[in-house]
């Protein structure tokens, strides 16, 4: 079994010996053995241990409150689950600081080439607009998902991706100018594509192909239409929204 000393671990970890044999004399950190020699040697258990102090030290926590911490989940099943929330938690803070360098390379890039950076490129990954709201909504792994998808394409892609939206939404302002039912087939058919629409988005019940989520979805998004002013404009006013969301919820109960 592979074994570290003291001086071996401290190093790996970025901390000193001296923090090392701190912990060890409050017991927040004891070693796997010491030696004849006097050295301390730590081995996988040890490691993993001091990899959960890491962690909840990061969070702002002292060193009686990690000890109780650790305490509290002294099991394998509790540990792995403590270990869960970190790494989720984690992962959210790299994908929001991978859209933070990706926006200032952005900057970068644009002033080298005499150009003016786009704005809204300036500030992506300090704010996603619709973030706690689709996450009340349909849950955090809907959001990181689908998060995760649209910050994985190009500049361009995005571009056209927005110009489809802001299309298929401006056809239901067409529809209810025009005068057919929300039941029409036309407004149907429109319906059917805006579900294909959605489906394409990773994260989304479509994409996983869970027609009784993705009834509960198109249902809470006509719901979103009809009710959050944001979107309005976008399909030409309040009342084509709400027909949008009639002909939405009808697809959705009869589909």
């Amino acid at each position: 079994m592979v074994e570290w000393t003291v001086q071996e671990l401290a190093d790996r970890a970025g901390i000193s010996a001296r923090t090392l044999r701190h912990y060890h004399q409050i017991g927040l950190l004891v070693p796997d053995r010491i030696g004849a020699n006097g050295y301390r040697y730590y081995g996988p258990v040890a490691v993993a241990r001091l990899q959960r102090i890491l962690l909840l030290r990061e969070a702002g926590l002292a060193l009686g409150a990690i000890g109780e911490a650790l305490a509290s989940d002294a099991n394998p099943d509790e540990e792995i689950t403590a270990l869960e929330t970190h790494l989720v938690h984690l992962e959210h803070e790299r994908e929001a600081l991978e859209r933070r360098i990706a926006s200032v390379e952005h900057t970068v890039t644009m002033r080298r080439e005499g150009r003016q950076p786009r704005m809204d490129m300036m500030l992506e990954g300090f704010n996603d607009r619709y973030e706690a709201e689709v996450t009340q909504r349909w849950g955090r792994v809907v959001f990181e998902q689908s998060n995760r998808w649209w910050h994985s394409k190009n500049l361009t892609q995005q571009r056209q991706f927005q110009a489809d939206a802001e299309q298929l939404l401006a056809r239901w302002g067409e529809l209810h100018q025009s005068g057919v039912s929300p039941l029409s087939d036309q407004a149907q058919q429109h319906a059917a594509a805006h579900a294909a629409w959605f489906a394409q988005i990773p994260g989304t019940p479509g994409h996983a192909g869970d027609l009784d989520k993705t009834r509960a979805m198109l249902t809470g998004m006509a719901n979103l239409y009809a009710t959050n002013p944001d979107f309005h404009p976008a399909f030409g006013g309040a009342e084509a929204a709400g027909f949008a969301a009639q002909a939405l919820r009808h697809y959705a109960q009869s589909h």
